[in-house]
């Protein structure tokens, strides 16, 4: 543990801070403004939606709640606000690629290491790598971020494979009204962890733009664990009227990291450097009975990536070198054709692939080809929902036909229903289809590729209920599933060698609870809980995940604290099963200097727990960090 002199009085004034304010917390009695059920949102390929009528469970995570974390990366904000939604990290910062990588996502146990069974969207735009497959977690960061939608639960009627388990959709930041807004803000702590991020954003009459970059380093709490990361991004779009509007994304980021391999079997030389880009354009139409979207993407990236070596051995003669890239086409258009329906139609097309080869140092070796492919995908969807009874009861029922070049074709049906018998009350019940298919990394890379698989398929059975209480500013929502695959992907020794084969099986039922209150209009409390109980154990998938958070506000003063328990976290299933739990606590406190200046303090882990959720690979105790935000 490495905490800076400087910080300790600081972790110390935290934690009596908390102590002091909670008692006055528990008394408040003020009213706060009503909690609403009809909010809006938008999850990619869906049209905007009310979360009273959508089926499927929907968690929106607010800028608000984003900025109050004051976390580089987004994902672990994620790990703590959404129920059922857990990721795997291995240091106080960065979450690495290949061999002891972090940064794997599990929605009710379903995602993967790495994560190739939820879809990262960014704007609705797909993020996952060409040949491996799933999305690299260092690149999803706070500071550009608005707000995150999350489905629970398949989402494949509308996304297709990669959305097996879920979608994670980040919408980036736009300004609503004219003018010009600059931020910046830089923290500093533990581990010589750096963080430094600028922004601007700009809105006059129908143009509009925002721009975004950031640093982020840190030497790491255990040798051999230097990350840093430097990106960008930006967005620029047009309202033509209140009817039209366009806009484009461009987002580019390096990072170099190191992985000091597990206590057991440490490494040295394992490092990685990674470019990731992606670019899209967009349309959207917006009327009374019609909404739609057309949307052009590509993202692209190269990896030189050294394997490193155990003590005693000798180095690598060569390193791996990888350039992926995935283009699409998207399109959708609802139409209301009667009073209470929303019919929505959809085709998508995706071409992705790559080359991966081993590039020898010596400069005179030719490249060892690994794989040089690259394959197509294209779907048709339909999603019908129609009100009746005056808006109460909600039918929804979609189909979508899914056609991989190797795979061949997959139909994926979905049919739900939710009913509102006051505007307080939602029930809702679903039944849908999630399906992934392998990845070109399972099919044609490394000793345990396999031609022949075939993709995974489950069937996801639930029930809702959401309830709020306006007068007393309470709400909460209540969540039963039951989960059922077959074909999962896994690594058997087949003839007495390792092989990807569809052995695999997946039976997850489980409770989430999510709880908000409003004490008064300075004072919010939430908590959520995640029990999830698997026939067959699933790593980076804890069986009890609950969270408790507090949010004060007097005068110039902000404090918030969070306490996170991981119960039966699996680090390992074969050969040797192991598991983990622990206690999280955070603090965090936040001072208006000026109306243009803000510090900030903040101590994670403050308990000093000593645990492992990548196994071999212990998290740090006691870390704290500073830091000053800055808004004109």
């Amino acid at each position: 543990m490495k905490v800076p002199i400087v910080f300790r009085p600081i972790l110390l004034v935290l934690q009596i801070i908390t102590l002091l304010t909670v008692p006055h917390l528990l008394f408040s009695q003020q009213v706060a403004d009503s909690v609403r059920l009809d909010e809006i949102i938008v999850t990619g390929n869906l049209s905007k939606v009310n979360l009273q009528n959508a089926p499927m469970s929907i968690s929106v995570i607010s800028k608000n709640q984003i900025d109050a974390h004051k976390q580089p990366s987004l994902l672990p904000i994620l790990s703590e606000e959404v129920p059922g939604l857990f990721v795997t990290q291995r240091g106080v910062m960065g979450f690495g690629v290949a061999s002891g990588a972090a940064g794997g996502i599990t929605i009710r146990g379903i995602g993967g290491t790495p994560t190739s069974g939820v879809l990262v969207l960014i704007d609705g735009h797909p993020q996952f790598m060409g040949l491996m497959g799933h999305p690299l977690a260092d690149t999803y960061l706070s500071s550009s971020t608005e707000r995150v939608e999350v489905i629970r639960g398949p989402a494949s009627i509308l996304y297709g494979s990669n959305a097996m388990g879920g979608v994670v959709n980040i919408v980036t930041r736009q300004m609503n009204h004219n003018g010009l807004r600059n931020s910046f803000q830089t923290m500093y702590g533990s581990y010589n962890t750096l963080s430094a991020n600028i922004s601007s954003n700009y809105r006059q009459n129908g143009f509009f733009a925002n721009a975004d970059l950031s640093y982020n380093r840190t030497d790491g709490h255990r040798p051999n664990m230097e990350f840093d990361q430097t990106g960008g991004q930006a967005k620029a779009g047009y309202d033509f009227s209140d009817n039209w509007r366009a806009f484009a994304n461009i987002d580019l980021s390096n990072t170099n990291a190191s992985n000091p391999g597990t206590l057991q079997t440490p490494m040295e030389d394992n490092d990685a450097d990674i470019t990731r880009g992606m670019a899209s354009f967009t349309v959207e139409n917006k009327y009374v009975n019609t909404t739609g979207v057309v949307k052009i993407y590509y993202n692209f990236g190269e990896h030189k990536i050294n394997d490193g070596y155990v003590e005693g051995a000798e180095p690598k003669t060569y390193l791996f070198h990888s350039n992926d890239d995935m283009m699409g086409f998207a399109i959708r258009q609802s139409y209301s054709f009667a009073e209470g329906n929303q019919t929505t139609a959809g085709f998508d097309l995706q071409r992705f692939g790559g080359k991966a080869r081993n590039r020898y140092i010596d400069g005179i070796t030719p490249d060892f080809k690994i794989v040089d492919v690259r394959l197509n995908d294209m779907a048709g969807y339909i999603d019908i929902q129609q009100a009746a009874f005056d808006q109460k009861l909600t039918f929804n029922g979609g189909l979508r036909i899914d056609h991989h070049e190797i795979n061949g074709s997959e139909w994926i049906p979905q049919l739900g229903a939710s009913y509102s018998p006051s505007s307080s009350t939602i029930i809702k019940a679903i039944v849908n289809k999630g399906f992934r298919n392998p990845t070109i990394r399972e099919m044609y890379m490394f000793p345990t590729q396999n031609p022949d698989l075939k993709p995974e398929r489950l069937m996801n059975y639930e029930v809702s209920l959401f309830q709020s209480f306006p007068s007393q500013q309470l709400s909460f929502g209540l969540n039963l599933f039951y989960i059922r695959g077959s074909n999962m992907i896994q690594v058997d020794v087949v003839e007495g060698k390792p092989l990807n084969v569809n052995s695999g099986k997946v039976e997850n039922k489980g409770v989430e609870l999510d709880i908000h209150y409003e004490a008064n209009r300075n004072l919010h409390f939430s908590a959520n809980y995640s029990l999830l109980n698997m026939k067959y154990k699933l790593l980076a998938a804890p069986e009890h995940k609950i969270y408790m958070s507090g949010n004060f506000t007097t005068g110039r003063w902000n404090i918030s604290t969070g306490i996170q328990y991981i119960g039966n976290l699996y680090t390992n299933i074969r050969p040797e099963m192991r598991k983990n739990s622990f206690v999280l606590w955070n603090c965090r406190a936040h001072y208006q200097v000026i109306k243009w200046m803000k510090l900030f303090v903040k101590g994670e882990n403050l308990l000093d727990q000593s645990y492992e959720i990548n196994d071999g690979y212990p998290m740090p105790g006691i870390t704290a960090f500073g830091g000053v935000s800055i808004e004109i």
